[in-house]
């Protein structure tokens, strides 16, 4: 049995600190493993398709792991002296450590492992913050944990979260672990475009949003920031596909942005975008859908800027909501919004999409079954499966960029989350069958 000991925060965070943004994850790892003894500790970091996970840092700390290490060159992508070994999602305990926000266990002889690792408890531990799977923090020890120690672990991957979210501004190691194919231009700027954190728990939602891209780029982009009371969130698709769609998406996020930074009531903000977009010499346009909630009230404000409309599900009723429909942003500098008013109620979820979800390859997907078939789950699964979805039915090659926004109602604005190392347990899918 490991026992239960009290780590040193502190001198955690110290040693994150001390090394380089390059090896601070590294540093940190170490340190864990002496407090627990382990044979081995890895950070397994989320890759970019959403549909694996990247051994990224990897430190042996025992001679036998050394030479297990040197074994497993097959699969791994090195750059000097880095390395990420892809490790595809497959219904195993990796992925369930992830969908369900739990600390999974292994014990010895449950798997296959390699002989160094036969003999060895295995421990999964999601690596998260407000929901934002970052990735899972894996063990090896020589004993079995304890629920003390298993308590332990948890804690400590949630802190790791913040180690990788203070590094990664200052290095490319971990998005380049991340990607595990080639980024054209155009779809580095539009990278850039989306928001940090692809999913946020907050006492009164729950959001998550995905874009699969298209191969020349389609343009999308989804956005959100939290005020003290109000949530802003916007869905957009610039016309055409390139460059000249990644930089018309980037002009409109610009200024939606930049009027929503200043203050601007919602009505502004789409009015100041019109008219950046329409003074733009090259006669581009976007559609979107930008919106704001009240978190007091569940008032959801939107604006339906030539988009395709949103879905609501209420118990199991999909119903599409009706908005007036106004001109593209863009298309004419004289170009009046109308801001439409729904009220939510506990228990609502709102699901914006992008035309490439609905385009003819894709339209063998029921969205609204689709939809209401993943009631169930967290907003990061459902706009994941939803896309999954739209890939399959378009045999793997999208013709349009496929975009999902998410937005669960819990209407607890005055409460706070009740929360275990970075997520909230009962907001978590169930496990897979």
């Amino acid at each position: 049995m490991v026992p239960s000991r009290r780590l040193d925060v502190g001198r955690i965070l110290e040693a994150a600190e001390a090394a380089s943004p390059v090896e601070a994850i590294e540093q940190v790892a170490r340190a864990l493993g002496r407090a627990f003894d382990a044979v081995s500790v890895s950070f397994l970091i989320s890759d970019l398709s959403g549909r694996a996970l990247v051994r990224l840092a990897h430190v042996p700390l025992r001679a036998e792991w050394t030479a297990y290490r040197s074994s497993q060159a097959d699969g791994e992508r090195r750059e000097d002296q880095e390395s990420a070994t892809v490790l595809p999602f497959d219904g195993g305990p990796a992925e369930q450590a992830i969908r369900t926000q739990t600390v999974q266990v292994l014990s010895p002889g449950s798997a296959t492992p390699p002989a160094p690792l036969a003999d060895l408890w295995h421990v999964l531990a999601p690596v998260t913050e407000r929901g934002e799977s970052i990735g899972l923090l894996e063990l090896h020890l020589p004993g079995e944990p304890d629920p003390d120690v298993l308590a332990e672990i948890g804690h400590v991957a949630h802190l790791l979260a913040f180690v990788v979210i203070a590094n990664r501004r200052h290095t490319d190691l971990f998005e380049w672990g991340q990607r595990t194919r080639a980024f054209t231009l155009s779809a580095e700027i539009q990278r850039r475009l989306l928001p940090e954190s692809r999913t946020c728990e907050a006492a009164a939602f729950t959001l998550a949003g995905w874009l699969e891209p298209t191969a020349s780029i389609g343009g999308d982009t989804f956005d959100y920031s939290l005020a003290r009371d109000l949530l802003h969130l916007s869905l957009t698709d610039a016309m055409g596909h390139g460059v000249n769609a990644a930089l018309t998406a980037s002009m409109c996020l610009g200024a939606l942005r930049g009027a929503r930074r200043r203050g601007a009531t919602l009505l502004e903000q789409a009015n100041a975008t019109n008219e950046a977009l329409s003074e733009d010499t090259r006669d581009d346009f976007v559609t979107g859908l930008i919106g704001r909630l009240e978190l007091r009230t569940g008032a959801l404000d939107l604006i339906n800027a030539g988009h395709v409309a949103p879905y609501v599900l209420r118990g199991s009723e999909v119903r599409i909501l009706d908005l007036p429909v106004d001109l593209p942003l863009g298309m004419f500098g004289d170009s009046t919004y109308r801001a439409s008013g729904t009220e939510l109620r506990p228990g609502d979820r709102v699901v914006l999409v992008t035309d490439g979800m609905l385009e003819r390859t894709v339209a063998t997907v029921d969205l609204p079954g689709a939809i209401h078939d993943t009631k169930d789950l967290h907003p990061r699964e459902v706009v994941r499966a939803l896309a999954d979805a739209a890939l399959a039915a378009a045999g793997q090659a999208l013709k349009d960029d496929a975009t999902v926004l998410c937005l669960d109602w819990h209407g607890q604005h005055d409460q706070s989350r009740d929360t275990v190392s970075g997520a909230e347990p009962a907001r978590a899918s169930a496990p897979l069958d």
